[in-house]
């Protein structure tokens, strides 16, 4: 949201947007901050709502291959019944019994991961418990107040009313969040009942925790619950909504651990929708953001994208550039959203959290769209280097470097851009990972390319040639396996709410002309829609695009089939129009 203000929100609206430094009376504990997500894979795949044994497949597919370092969980915790996301949010006990799995599935999730080189974030909700009463998802019986085995209510803060006033402090931090019951953590047995189910995820594997509500408690109380727990040093990023004027400060929360810098997210949405690229030259702690190295950023997450505050899946190329920008950016630790589509604010994940594969029942997957998952090995690569080579138009054309190892070029004007670039790279061939295509910089680090409306690109040390995949390996590796034969179909496309564009042709990877089996190319960069298809080098074959509604009727693009072949290096790049 714009700012924390003292209104009422709606509970679905409100809560996990729940705002966020807390500060406290007392110094913080001196426990070393933990700052910015450590070893040299930065990035963190935030894959909200998504069930445990999914995401346990996902680490293994996906997340290590690409070269994430962690990947962000929901939480684990027993909470109340019903459909809606926010459910997650509402605890009523800390047995690791939610809807996105039990304890056997949660363990066997963070032993996987860790198998595929990904450690775990648990997003932990410590600063209340539920509202109302009935049974949760793990059997407990409860009321508001009453939690039995657990809480009652001498552990809840005495403010019985609705926080609304954010210039107060003790409102801030002692009254209710949307209604919830508010715990005392102030208080002996709270800090370390709390401390108890941290170091419950500690014993199964977990490696960190997002603290949600961070703003709702006394930066003193967070401290001395970290400071209880098996593992003092564990990753500890917490939820800190900056409000100009309010009472409580983000910044109160740095001798903890890591803060979400919320600023950060809010002004790449105004960059990318309504300013200029060319602004962003000075991006971060001289914009009045918070250290760089303990600040954990992110272009969207599952409030903001469903408040508007930020840009979401919903905004085409806008997103799309500005995860390449953030994931190129040497600020803050970055957190890639993924979630699912939404048009009711309050649903929750498609069939229950399943996934059964990226890009079907409403699932974005964005932390796999190429775009994006491309620049996880540039960013391992580039590491914390400095910035060198700017260049901007004075509009919405920029590019940088990364020291010697690393260069990103984005166009986001509504024409392509032809230049020569000056990098710092050593001279020979790079791999394009935005497009797979290959690049050669001279010995004076230059090289002349065309980038497309609304694309970027980018190369990075390690990836010199190029693969079937743009993911990279992990760490910044990878780059060096055989091509994979692959069409590549760009369609600029335009559609209305319920329809999607598909491919078909004369061939079994294309549906063999049946509309149902067509496969659906992605909106990512939308009005362009994308899909790379494998096919095998030298394959000639036909093909259309249907569009396709909510009910599956297909509208076929007008004029005669057209054609493509494979060509013998392995790909062939197809950048159409559809034909009404």
């Amino acid at each position: 949201m714009a700012r924390s203000v003292s209104r009422r929100r709606p509970l679905a609206a409100a809560l996990a947007l729940v705002a966020g430094a807390a500060a406290g009376l007392a110094s913080p504990a001196a426990t070393p901050a933990q700052a910015a997500a450590p070893g040299s894979k930065q990035v963190t795949a935030v894959l909200f709502e998504w069930r445990f044994d999914s995401v346990a497949k996902e680490c293994t597919q996906t997340l290590g291959p690409a070269g994430y370092g962690y990947v962000q969980v929901s939480p684990p915790q027993e909470h109340i019944q019903g459909g809606q996301w926010w459910t997650s949010y509402q605890p009523v006990s800390y047995k690791i019994a939610g809807r996105l799995g039990d304890r056997a599935a949660f363990k066997k999730m963070i032993d996987t991961c860790h198998a595929a080189g990904v450690k775990v974030v648990a997003d932990s909700v410590i600063n209340h418990m539920s509202a109302g009463s009935g049974t949760g998802t793990g059997g407990s019986s409860y009321t508001k107040y009453d939690y039995p085995g657990i809480y009652s209510g001498s552990d809840m803060d005495d403010c019985r009313s609705e926080i609304n006033n954010y210039g107060d402090r003790s409102n801030v931090q002692n009254c209710e969040l949307v209604g919830l019951s508010d715990l005392d953590t102030g208080e002996d047995y709270v800090r370390g009942r709390i401390a108890a189910y941290l170091n419950d995820l500690l014993s199964l594997g977990v490696d960190g925790f997002r603290i949600d509500a961070a703003k709702h408690m006394p930066a003193a109380d967070l401290a001395n619950i970290k400071s209880r727990l098996s593992n003092p040093n564990a990753y500890w990023k917490q939820e800190a909504i900056h409000g100009a004027g309010e009472a409580v400060s983000p910044s109160e929360y740095l001798g903890t651990g890591d803060v979400q810098e919320f600023r950060y997210a809010r002004d790449l949405k105004r960059m990318f929708t309504n300013e200029s690229l060319a602004h962003l030259k000075n991006f971060g702690e001289s914009w009045g953001y918070m250290e760089s190295g303990k600040s954990a950023v992110f272009v969207d997450n599952h409030d903001t994208e469903r408040v508007g505050d930020t840009l979401s899946y919903k905004d085409g190329a806008n997103y799309t550039l500005a995860n390449v920008f953030m994931l190129a950016w040497p600020y803050g630790s970055p957190d890639v959203h993924s979630g699912y589509e939404w048009t009711n604010k309050d649903a929750g994940p498609p069939s229950g959290g399943t996934v059964n594969a990226c890009y079907s029942d409403g699932w974005k997957c964005q932390h796999d769209w190429r775009e994006i998952r491309s620049m996880v090995a540039f960013r391992n690569t580039a590491g914390n280097t400095a910035v060198t080579n700017w260049w901007d138009n004075g509009n919405d054309a920029i590019a940088f470097g990364r020291g010697s190892s690393a260069y990103v070029a984005i166009n986001h004007e509504s024409g392509s851009l032809s230049r020569t670039f000056q990098t710092s790279l050593p001279a020979g061939d790079y791999c394009d990972v935005q497009s797979n295509t290959t690049v050669t910089v001279n010995g004076s680090g230059q090289f002349t390319a065309t980038l497309g409306a609304n694309t970027a690109l980018a190369l990075h040390t390690g990836a010199r040639t190029c693969s079937g995949s743009t993911g990279g390996g992990g760490g910044g590796g990878g780059g060096d396996e055989e091509p994979a034969a692959a069409a590549s179909f760009n369609v600029n496309a335009t559609t209305v709410l319920g329809q999607n564009i598909y491919v078909t042709g004369n061939r079994a990877e294309l549906g063999n002309w049946d509309p149902a089996a067509a496969p659906k190319l992605d909106p990512a960069n939308y009005p362009v829609w994308s899909l790379s298809v494998p096919l095998p080098a030298g394959t000639s074959f036909e093909y259309k695009y249907i569009r396709k509604d909510a009910g599956g009727n297909a509208t076929w693009e007008s004029g005669a089939n057209r054609t493509a072949t494979v060509g013998g290096d392995g790909s062939v790049l197809l950048n159409d129009t559809w034909r009404d």
